[in-house]
């Protein structure tokens, strides 16, 4: 499985900035209108991820989009505008809640959902919008849109045949990664240990090496090959086998060298600094409540829950039972 890996897609300087462009106090709170907590996290985590507020406050998209009826990039940028704009204390996400099928046909308004599955399908939404009137439908293309060009990396997958040695590498677009930590990992740095961990591939993986001409035994190793400017990880929480919760905690750090997890592990340190996690409270992944913490581009940290918006520290951030991690180069 996978592709040839692409050019790799250096963007216009203008396009994307790393570092906010105004330094303010925190946005509103959002108001909940029944289980629509799941959006608010994802709502309030993407508002605050500074690249792409940056962008979308430049009105660059809206001002060129060509897109009849529904655009979620021109939904994201009126509503990122409004949250850091607003003098009221919470707001509605009006227009998410509205569109809420053209952005995930299995989300239900008043039913709760997952978090994670409703950041997939709004980056997924977003970028589908960049592409819209593109005449480009190539794999290379799709990995120029701002999306992709903020929160896209690429995977390196090595296979390598236990009978002959022979090696072969493909690559995966992504947008976030999910780690297993349902084993051994007490530590994110663990989980992503495990992750680029060479793993026997078992019987139901047939490989059938081009080298030796038959089907063997064989290897696979995961490895960031490029990696994005904001790491979006996923703690699965959710036991496959039995739809239990995993509760434990998984520490995590304010700031991750992802270098040892690279195809390359000899070049300098890849620095990330964490600036937003989601947290899910509740006994079963299917029911509860979402909450998350976000860093305000004043550098202070913020607990986001719902409508109410109050200062926290580090400290508590990182003591969290953390869903998702939000990380920004």
């Amino acid at each position: 499985e996978g592709m040839a890996l692409p050019q790799r897609i250096v963007s216009p300087p203008e396009k994307i900035c790393m570092d906010w462009q105004q330094r303010q106090r925190p946005g509103a709170g959002l108001f909940n209108l029944g289980n629509t907590c799941y959006i608010n996290v994802v709502l309030q985590c993407l508002t605050y991820t500074p690249p792409l507020a940056n962008y979308l406050l430049s009105y660059e998209h809206s001002q060129s989009c060509q897109q009849q009826g529904f655009c979620m990039m021109c939904t994201m940028e009126a509503h990122v505008r409004k949250v850091l704009s607003s003098s009221a204390s919470a707001i509605l996400p009006r227009a998410v809640l509205r569109d809420l099928k053209f952005i995930g046909e299995e989300f239900e308004y008043g039913r709760q959902e997952n978090a994670y599955e409703f950041l997939r399908c709004t980056l997924s939404a977003m970028h589908r919008a960049c592409l819209s009137g593109s005449s480009n439908t190539d794999v290379s293309s799709q990995q120029t849109t701002i999306i992709h060009q903020i929160f896209g990396g690429f995977m390196k997958y090595t296979v390598t045949c236990l009978s002959c040695q022979a090696v072969v590498d493909s690559y995966k677009a992504f947008l976030d990664v999910s780690l297993d930590i349902r084993v051994r990992a007490s530590s994110l740095t663990t989980a992503l240990e495990d992750c680029v961990t060479p793993k026997k591939l078992d019987q139901k993986e047939c490989f059938r090496c081009s080298k030796c001409k038959k089907k063997a035994a064989a290897s696979k190793k995961v490895t960031v090959h490029h990696a994005p400017r904001v790491l979006t990880l996923c703690l699965e929480r959710a036991d496959q086998w039995t739809g239990t919760k995993i509760s434990k905690f998984v520490e995590y750090p304010e700031y991750l060298d992802l270098r040892p997890y690279m195809s390359d592990t000899a070049g300098e340190p890849l620095l990330y600094s964490l600036y937003a996690i989601v947290v899910h409270s509740g006994d079963t992944c299917l029911e509860g409540h979402f909450l998350c913490y976000t860093k305000a581009s004043n550098g202070l940290w913020y607990k986001m829950d719902d409508e109410s918006v109050d200062n926290c520290d580090i400290h508590t951030v990182l003591g969290q039972q953390a869903y998702l991690l939000f990380y920004v180069r």
